[in-house]
């Protein structure tokens, strides 16, 4: 078999290759490139379980990178265990073919508790006093203090919310490099996440995203020439291509006008219960999931959507069965949004009563996912001096609210989850050899294999 390494380089996309990437621009044209048509939701969660298995989310059950946990009647994003994809992984087919086989999975989701070889992925520490503190979890759990200890500690607050930047990325870029060094595995799977954050900030608006693209393109050069150096397959993929947006729909408040969503008072302050709601919404991107719990409504809320402007279609169980996602973690319904819009997961009227994790980064607590935390407010007149003085606070063991993030869901530019009708906008999969010029999200496993079965 041959050695090979996948690299996943979140949002890149045919539209945004070009000047400000030169060593991508010039590495893809001396290969094979395909278009993937996106699985629905083309989520992060959702595309690379359905790229490590060859298999829908109606068969992975990963129908969004958060969904109704229907027995405890809770909304739960970002969870991490790998138990939770319904399929058997990559590794798991090639290594039946010869013992000897190994793999790292670096950062690629649901990567806790996978019978996956070496294994690393952010997980903060949550102190008692309310702090949280970066740190990584991995498999083996020696590895993580080997790599800490040579790369420094892993850069959480630069992974995701207002501060995220090229360092995650670069240190994960480095942490590959070294497993790699280390334990040369015969797959080496590395999600790269930049494209992400100001993609979704700015849109396709290449005066303010110009100079991530051009960070991003020496991480890759780096990687790539890396590995290439020692002769190892590298495969350039990505999950989704990012476009931009302008129309916020609050799915959540609708529902709420029509007497359907129960909140709940926490000291002046609501939250939504979603087990007696009637109906509410997860909103995930450009996709939500719309739980019915009253059955009898069903009707009534998919004709309420399809009046809803900034929605393209609502999936019901036909549906969803056409598009693979027919699984019993999916809502009852299912509405995409179309170019221009997206869903928040808003159920507030008076920002006064928005939960204390609304302007928070708070990707647990929030039913739904929430793209603003990459905003730092606007209306805070001297960013670093209050940031600076909550972080003094954490720093000295006070109880502190890191409330920085804005409520304007206007702020955000760019999404992503819907299939886009052009093709300059969708994923892509590179290799040495893949003759396809479509690929199904599907045959992404398959290209994989082809790849490593030499």
């Amino acid at each position: 078999m041959k050695k090979t390494v996948v690299i996943n380089v979140v949002a890149l996309s045919s539209r945004v290759i070009g000047g400000h990437t030169p060593f991508l621009k010039g590495w893809i044209e001396k290969r094979k490139k395909s278009i993937i048509e996106p699985v629905l939701p083309a989520v992060t969660c959702a595309a690379q379980s359905t790229y490590l298995t060859g298999k829908m989310p109606s068969e992975t059950g990963i129908v969004g990178n958060g969904w109704y946990f229907r027995d405890e009647c809770e909304i739960k994003f970002w969870r991490q265990s790998n138990h939770l994809v319904q399929s058997e992984k990559i590794w798991d087919v090639l290594r039946k073919e010869d013992s000897t086989f190994t793999v790292a999975n670096m950062f690629w989701w649901y990567n806790m508790y996978s019978s996956a070889d070496f294994a690393v992925t952010p997980r903060p520490l949550y102190l008692q006093d309310g702090r949280k503190m970066p740190d990584c979890h991995s498999q083996p759990m020696a590895l993580r203090d080997r790599l800490q200890k040579e790369l420094g500690t892993f850069p959480l607050f630069s992974f995701w919310g207002p501060n995220a930047n090229i360092e995650s990325t670069r240190w994960i870029a480095d942490a590959a490099m070294k497993v790699d060094e280390w334990y040369k595995p015969s797959l080496n799977l590395i999600y790269l996440p930049h494209l992400d954050y100001g993609l979704q900030k700015y849109g396709i608006d290449f005066e303010k995203i110009g100079p991530l693209l051009k960070e991003i393109d020496a991480v890759c050069a780096d990687l790539i020439t890396y590995f290439e150096d020692q002769g190892t397959e590298v495969i350039l993929l990505s999950e989704y291509g990012i476009t931009s947006v302008n129309s916020p729909i609050h799915l959540n408040r609708i529902f709420r006008e029509k007497g359907w969503i129960e909140l709940k008072d926490e000291l002046g302050k609501e939250t939504l219960d979603a087990g007696t709601s009637k109906v509410f919404a997860i909103a995930d991107h450009q996709v939500a999931h719309i739980h019915v719990n009253d059955r009898s409504l069903l009707l009534e809320v998919k004709a309420l959507l399809e009046a809803t402007p900034g929605i393209s279609k609502v999936l019901d169980k036909n549906g969803k069965s056409e598009l693979g996602l027919d699984h019993e973690r999916s809502g009852e319904l299912v509405a995409v949004a179309d170019a221009d819009s997206w869903f928040t997961y808003y159920f507030w009227l008076d920002d006064a009563k928005a939960p204390d994790y609304a302007r928070c980064v708070d990707i647990h607590r929030k039913p739904g996912y929430d793209p603003v935390e990459l905003i730092l407010d606007p209306a805070i007149k001297i960013p670093l001096l209050t940031v600076g003085a909550k972080v003094l606070k954490k720093k000295l063991g006070f109880r502190y609210l890191m409330d920085v993030i804005p409520l304007d869901a206007n702020l955000v530019k760019g999404a992503h989850g819907r299939i886009p009708e052009s093709d300059l906008d969708k994923p892509i999969f590179v290799s040495s050899k893949s003759e396809e010029t479509n690929l199904a999200p599907t045959a992404v496993f398959e290209e994989i294999l082809k790849m490593i079965r030499v």
